[in-house]
């Protein structure tokens, strides 16, 4: 009944073909002082759909009258009384409402996205609809493939009717790090403007970026934050394949002392203005050269260095006038409290990293041959002849969906090819499933 009209043949968009007028019923308000405890004592007899919520409930009346009504569900019919509920005939009976005739005008601006590509797009492909798409500040960004290319326009049009903030959409039309190896896409402007710099948020950090010139995966923000959460405040942690940093700048809100690095100038830049839009300086530390290098850089930056950062700690110096036990009673609890001097300490880095990052799935296991012999002469420093852990790594790629656990195995002989037999029979490979697809490829991890 609610559903909007079809058209299958629609290639670019009409809005004023979605028009649709309902007959049905409503209850007259004699007094609209009484329309407040009416809606809930009709609230068994009023419309209930996602089409019509709370207030939309209420109209005027159609009659010209200037008097208020409440939408009835469809069952109910003003000229048989037999549909009618006792509470209703009550009302009526006691001229407080009246049952009339109503026809629900509806148009494009009541129905959602799925609602409208439901009635436009083929039939038999109404069960796999393009329902979600990749948000990125303002931009939506779209992965069509196949059958629904010819209706890229159309759909773009609606996702920026439907998505308030929403000013550009735009459709992948190559697979990431196929052209570039800084891992951004080739697209195309299906609508909106074409304005790529965008501002987003995540962890309660703020980001700005040139979404076309970046790597930025929306989709990762659960695998983001596990990883985070592993992170301990004081532990150091090397972000190989940093980008703009999802990983290493909520991290350093953490006070986890990261080394970040990507290859990608704009990236780069990117994090340098994340990391002082954040405050997280004194932890973070950008790099901009190739990964195999920066392993090896950052792991003898921070054995041979001391870093420290500077941190604020808590003085309960000057207590507020109102809660200090030594208060001059003489004094109004409202004197003004005196500002209380910011007090520092410093919190040094280890000397060894926790954990090393390498979110590049398409390539990260030919980087872990930068592994070898990379703590060679300070042995001493690891369990069992010290008391500190042998870093955690963690290894990004992709697996077939299909074949998932013969793939899973694959990589982990890979991982052992690259890092030698003697160091692989000490590795402990965790591999799961990410929840968001890459094209037909998952996510793996191997930690």
């Amino acid at each position: 009944m609610f559903r909007p009209p079809v058209n299958r043949l629609m290639k670019i968009l009409d809005r004023s073909f979605f028009k649709k007028s309902i007959p049905s019923s409503a209850a007259q308000v004699n007094d609209d002082r009484r329309i407040a405890s009416l809606v809930k004592e009709l609230t068994q007899d009023t419309l209930h759909s996602k089409y019509v919520r709370g207030r939309g409930r209420v109209v005027p009346a159609p009659n010209g009258s200037g008097l208020k009504a409440l939408l009835l569900k469809p069952e109910i019919k003003a000229d048989d009384t037999a549909t009618w509920s006792k509470k209703l005939q009550d009302l009526v009976s006691a001229e407080q409402i009246a049952v009339i005739p109503y026809d629900l005008e509806m148009d494009y601006d009541c129905w959602n996205y799925h609602d409208i590509m439901s009635a436009i797009l083929p039939e038999d492909d109404s069960e796999e609809l393009p329902s979600s798409f990749s948000r990125v500040g303002h931009i939506a960004h779209l992965n069509l493939r196949g059958p629904y290319l010819p209706y890229k326009t159309l759909i773009a049009d609606v996702i920026m009717d439907k998505n308030p903030g929403v000013r550009t959409v735009i459709n992948k039309i190559d697979d990431v790090g196929t052209e570039s190896e800084y891992r951004t896409f080739n697209y195309e402007l299906l609508a909106g403007d074409p304005d790529m710099k965008v501002e987003t948020k995540k962890e309660n950090c703020t980001f700005r970026f040139d979404y076309s010139k970046v790597y930025w995966n929306p989709r990762l923000d659960t695998e983001h934050r596990r990883l985070i959460d592993q992170f301990q405040p004081g532990e150091a942690v090397c972000d190989v394949m940093a980008g703009v940093g999802p990983f290493a700048v909520p991290a350093g809100k953490k006070k986890v002392f990261v080394w970040a690095n990507d290859l990608n100038p704009e990236s780069y830049k990117s994090l340098q203005a994340a990391i002082d839009t954040n405050k997280v300086r004194e932890f973070v530390r950008p790099s901009n050269q190739d990964g195999r290098v920066f392993i090896r850089s950052a792991t003898q930056s921070l054995l041979q260095t001391n870093t420290y950062a500077k941190v604020s700690v808590k003085s309960s110096l000057n207590p507020s006038p109102s809660t200090n036990p030594h208060r001059d009673p003489k004094l109004p609890r409202t004197s003004p409290r005196r500002r209380t001097p910011r007090m520092w300490d410093q919190m040094m880095a280890p000397k060894t990293f926790s954990h090393y990052v390498m979110n590049l799935p398409a390539i990260a296991l030919t980087f872990l041959p930068s592994f070898i012999g990379l703590y060679a002469g300070h042995e001493a420093l690891f369990a069992p002849h010290g008391g500190v852990k042998l870093p955690l790594i963690h290894v990004y790629c992709f697996v077939h969906t299909k074949d998932m656990p013969a793939d899973g195995r694959d990589r982990t002989k890979a991982i052992r090819t690259h890092v030698r037999n003697e160091i692989a029979s000490q590795l402990h490979c965790d591999s799961f499933r990410h929840t968001a697809a890459v094209d037909e490829d998952d996510l793996v991890v191997f930690d």
